[in-house]
């Protein structure tokens, strides 16, 4: 692990201006870039070391907060360790407000994050890797979708809806998608039950996507978030493996 860099910066978008977190090694190089898409609990301490932790392993990582229209990060008062079960008002409050984010406006974003990662020093010419986590998988597979001639792998752990009746629902792009992908399912998530997991496995196999779709057994949804009450620290390591062994391989 090499030393990282981490601070605050503001990424101009098509919209205005979106607060942020950039997480860089030390030695002022050039390094692959990657888009971290945050949780709905959104930008705070725990995915600001997640995406130190991630630039150790020679990444530079942009973490953008998604909810942005909304106020900057922390969109919504939130305690130092989140249990939804013991503060229902924290998804009460942030219910309107990711639904308020619509896919349009979202590709808006992340044409705006990936345009200031190939104009940054600190990022390498060549594809960019997406990690994203709960509804910031979504988004991760949404973008490999919107970019595929920039985005070389997407990681998406304990996303939920990725297979749905909706006419936007996220399967349905697997047509346009170039990059690599890797899905780590919580197999205690309602919103993405067996049914939805077999839909979107066929989608991605009638595409010939190249993809790894694998079930965190005992594992609940968000994980892999040390700050909340879903946290679970064997399928996080697993989460961590898979994730950079994906993008070793492909950035």
């Amino acid at each position: 692990m090499t030393s990282v860099h981490g601070d605050p910066l503001d990424i101009p978008t098509p919209d205005g201006v979106a607060d942020a977190y950039l997480a860089h090694p030390d030695d002022g190089k050039p390094h692959p870039g990657v888009l971290l898409y945050m949780d709905a609990f959104g930008l705070r301490p725990s995915l600001e070391e997640m995406a130190r932790r991630l630039a150790g392993h020679g990444y530079t990582v942009l973490v953008p907060n998604v909810l942005y229209r909304s106020g900057r990060a922390p969109v919504v008062d939130l305690p130092d360790f989140i249990d939804p079960s013991q503060r229902p008002e924290i998804f009460e409050q942030l219910g309107p407000v990711m639904q308020a984010l619509t896919p349009d406006l979202a590709m808006r974003d992340a044409g705006a994050c990936l345009d200031w990662l190939a104009a940054s020093p600190l990022v390498t010419d060549g594809p960019v890797g997406t990690t994203g986590y709960c509804m910031g998988g979504v988004l991760g597979i949404r973008t490999a979708a919107a970019y595929p001639d920039r985005i070389g792998a997407a990681a998406s752990f304990h996303a939920g809806r990725l297979a749905t009746d909706a006419e936007d629902s996220p399967h349905r792009l697997a047509d346009r998608i170039a990059a690599e992908l890797y899905f780590g399912h919580a197999d205690h998530d309602s919103s993405m039950p067996a049914d939805q997991i077999a839909s979107l496995e066929r989608a991605l196999d009638a595409e010939g996507v190249s993809y790894r779709s694998e079930l965190y057994e005992g594992a609940h949804h968000g994980y892999t978030q040390t700050d909340t009450a879903a946290y679970n620290s064997e399928a996080d390591q697993r989460h961590w493996r898979n994730l950079l062994e994906l993008f070793g391989r492909r950035l």
